[in-house]
C-alpha cells in the first residue's frame, strides 16, 4: 500500500493541470481607487532635505518666553502664605535646608520634604505645560 502511494505521480484533481502562477486579474470598480504603486518612505529623498523624518525638525518649538513666564507664573502664586502662614515655595525651600543640614544622609521617607517637592514640581510642570499650550496656541492661531 505504501509502495503504491509513493509511486503515484498524480494527485486526484491535479492530474492534467500544471501548477503555474495565477494570472493577474485587473478588476476595476467605482468603489476601488486606481492602482497606485506603493512608495517606500525611506526612499523619498525630497522630504525634508534628503533625510527621512517622522516629525518636524523643531517639533518642541521651544520658546524662552514660555519658560520665563511659566516660572514666574508658578513662583508668584506658590509664594502666597496659604498653608498655616507659610507658602508652598517657603516650605519646600526650608525643607531643602533642613535636609542639607545632615547632608551625607538622604531624606527619610517620612520627611515632609517629599510632599513639598512633589507638590511644588507638579504645579511647576502643569504651569509650564499649560503655558506652552496657551502661548503656542495663541501664536499659531488655534484660538
Amino acid at each position: 500500500m505504501a509502495a503504491t502511494m509513493a509511486t503515484a505521480s498524480t494527485v486526484l484533481g491535479l492530474g492534467t493541470s500544471t501548477l503555474s502562477s495565477p494570472k493577474k486579474l485587473n478588476l476595476s470598480s467605482g468603489f476601488l481607487k486606481s492602482p497606485v504603486t506603493a512608495r517606500n518612505p525611506l526612499k523619498l529623498a525630497q522630504a525634508s532635505g534628503g533625510k527621512f523624518t517622522c516629525f518636524e525638525r523643531n517639533w518642541l518649538r521651544t520658546d524662552l518666553n514660555v519658560i520665563g513666564f511659566g516660572l514666574i507664573g508658578w513662583i508668584a502664586p506658590s509664594s502666597i502664605p496659604a498653608i498655616n502662614g507659610n507658602s508652598l515655595t517657603g516650605l519646600f525651600f526650608s525643607s531643602i535646608g533642613t535636609e542639607l543640614a545632615h547632608f551625607p544622609t538622604g531624606p527619610a521617607l517620612s520627611s515632609p520634604f517629599w510632599l513639598w517637592m512633589v507638590c511644588w514640581h507638579l504645579g511647576l510642570f502643569l504651569t509650564l505645560t499649560f503655558g506652552q499650550i496657551g502661548f503656542k496656541g495663541r501664536t499659531e492661531d488655534y484660538f
